[in-house]
């Protein structure tokens, strides 16, 4: 079971990863951001001296239009040829330069997008269970894909952003260069593009926002959906889900079409512009052509500039969008890295070698909620090598009692000790070295049977494999699958029964060799057929171990060396099964109606067997 799940908890200061993130430059973002540029300076500085070259060749190519002209009507002290030569040479060098920008720029942002996924990746498995239990898997996988894939759009984007700025420039200084008048004359379509942007921004702003929200809330249910599909299937929910879903999906695509008008608009008034200034250079230029104070290779020269200058306008007003949420992009997966790592090893923290494998809880009080305690002063002593069984209702505290001990989360008052080690001060790979759980529902990844056997121990030889699937009788239905041990296992191990994965998971445990292992509700899932070889496993599992057992298999429980009984985070009784029995306190009630549910159980699987 997943620790602290369905508890509905919150810790002080506990992230909420909504959407509605920031959706204007931040120079935080891209302050951090540079932080993983920074170790490519040199491709980076590669990137923009390409991008410097290639828009020196892009300004130049009209020029040499314009000296083509004038030589053709023999207006220009250069030769035609050597103008044709010029202007062939500079498109050679444009596309090869532009190339170059492409590649280093996609070059750069893959490593950069690399080092940023391996961040996250690495930090969300730092981050204590408390994060993972509060967050939505749909919320982190957008962050994870949608939001990495927006940031890397806009850096790979980026430095053609920069080239257009220089072009722009460029093309301004030449305008300006060739005739003065004529080139303000252009230019005055500016401002009202500065007005129309300005309008713009604000109205637009809200519906790219929308669009972040209405997609990561799609992405939540269906990873909600997909995750919980036999709970789908069992209650026969699909349709309702399926329309739930849909009401998400039809918001989600509003929501991108909103926001595809909205970064769409800016392109006819664009070109609206770009008419504008067009027909101010055929007007204004005309004119000065035919009265002679302007020569026509400038007009032409004119006319292609004034097209090639709306075009970054153009590219730069849609790039907005993709800054818009690289912006938020970039906040949210900074709030992710941000999110504190709250289990850390104290400095000078201690390996745990040598020690007796002894399990001590010191007047300990703890929750998941400010002000909410789920353990009350709990004092627990568990000698080495022994077997002690937590019993109690629902909500005790038996699940808290073992996170505690692997310190999944630190206490709030007295302390736990593992080996006479606070394990506050101990190294958490020396305590995941000495203690293994085994949960309910076990947990199997993609590959082999044999690698997810020896998952806790990557080096462990086939001979070791083998020894310990043997020992917890899992060999026999390994050997009978038609690949055996390179058997391919489904998502979670879906293609084998519960008996079948929870065998690997104590095949895991046992190869592991812990000190002290934690059985949580192990066999809870267990029929009754596999439940002789999951005994047999379990004698083999917990010999010479110290161990903590959940459970309610009757079988388990009385063969534990101490039964601890917990009731509404307090220990209320310890003893054996014949102590506990005869004080006829809450352990003999718990037994009584264990009892009476397993012999109800039995009768009705008898009768069914008769009836068959």
């Amino acid at each position: 079971m997943r620790y602290g799940a369905g508890r509905g908890h919150r810790e002080a200061g506990a992230h909420d990863f909504g959407d509605d993130a920031l959706t204007r430059f931040d120079r935080g973002v891209v302050r951090r951001l540079f932080g993983f540029v920074r170790p490519y300076r040199r491709t980076l500085a590669g990137a923009l001296l390409a991008v410097a070259l290639a828009t020196s060749v892009q300004v130049c190519i009209p020029l040499t239009v314009r000296y083509a002209v004038d030589s053709a009507v023999g207006r220009s002290a250069f030769p035609l040829n050597t103008v044709l030569a010029g202007f062939g040479v500079l498109i050679a060098l444009n596309g090869i330069l532009a190339y170059l920008q492409e590649s280093i720029s996609a070059h750069l942002a893959q490593r950069v997008i690399f080092d940023l996924r391996r961040a996250m990746f690495a930090h969300l498995q730092d981050v204590s269970l408390s994060f993972h239990d509060q967050t939505q898997v749909g919320r982190l996988m957008a962050r994870l894909q949608g939001d990495v894939n927006a940031l890397q759009e806009f850096m790979e984007n980026s430095v053609s952003a920069i080239g257009d700025l220089f072009l722009l420039i460029g093309i301004i200084a030449v305008l300006l260069w060739m005739d003065v008048r004529l080139g303000l004359l252009t230019l005055t379509v500016l401002p009202i593009l500065a007005v129309v942007r300005a309008l713009w921004i604000p109205w637009a702003r809200p519906k790219f926002r929308r669009a972040r929200e209405a997609s990561s809330s799609a992405n939540a249910a269906l990873a909600e959906n997909i995750n919980g599909i036999r709970t789908v299937q069992e209650n026969r929910r699909e349709a309702v889900n399926f329309k739930r879903y849909r009401k998400r999906a039809r918001e989600n695509l509003d929501a991108q079409i909103d926001s595809s008008r909205a970064s769409q608009i800016m392109v006819p008034a664009v070109d609206m512009l770009t008419g504008l200034a067009m027909g101010i250079v055929v007007v204004v230029g005309g004119d000065k052509v035919l009265s002679g104070t302007l020569g026509v290779g400038v007009m032409v020269a004119y006319i292609f500039y004034v097209q090639r200058f709306f075009d970054p306008i153009r590219t730069l007003s849609m790039q907005y969008t993709t800054m818009q949420s690289a912006m938020a992009a970039g906040h949210r997966i900074f709030e992710v890295l941000d999110v504190p790592v709250a289990i850390r090893d104290q400095p000078g923290a201690i390996a745990l070698k040598d020690q007796e494998p002894s399990i001590e809880f010191r007047n300990v009080t703890f929750g998941y909620r400010p002000g909410q305690p789920v353990l009350h002063d709990v004092s627990l002593w568990v000698e080495p090598y022994r077997t002690v069984a937590l019993v109690g209702p629902t909500g005790s505290g038996k699940t808290s009692i073992t996170a505690l001990t692997h310190r999944f989360y630190d206490v709030w008052q007295g302390a736990v000790l593992v080996g006479g080690v606070d394990v506050r001060d101990a190294t958490q790979d020396s305590l995941g070295q000495s203690i293994s759980m085994v949960l309910q529902e076990p947990f199997l990844f993609s590959g082999t049977i044999l690698e997810n056997i020896r998952y806790g121990v990557p080096g462990a030889s086939h001979e070791d494999v083998f020894a310990a699937a043997r020992a917890v009788s899992a060999h026999g239905f390994i050997e009978r699958l038609p690949d055996g041990y390179d058997t391919l296992l489904g998502q979670r191990g879906g293609n084998l029964s519960i008996g079948q994965r929870q065998l690997l998971s104590f095949a895991r445990a046992l190869l592991a060799d812990p000190k002290i292992l934690i059985l949580d509700e192990a066999t809870a899932n267990i029929d009754s057929f596999t439940e002789r070889d999951i005994q047999q496993a379990l004698k083999r599992l917990l010999k010479g171990r110290t161990s903590l057992v959940i459970a309610h298999r009757l079988a388990t429980i009385r063969e534990a060396d101490l039964i601890v009984v917990l009731d509404r985070g307090r220990v209320v009784e310890q003893g054996n099964h014949a102590q506990l029995l005869a004080k006829n306190g809450l352990y003999a009630r718990l037994h009584a109606g264990s009892r009476a549910s397993f012999d109800d159980w039995t009768g009705r699987r008898c009768l069914n067997q008769l009836e068959w």
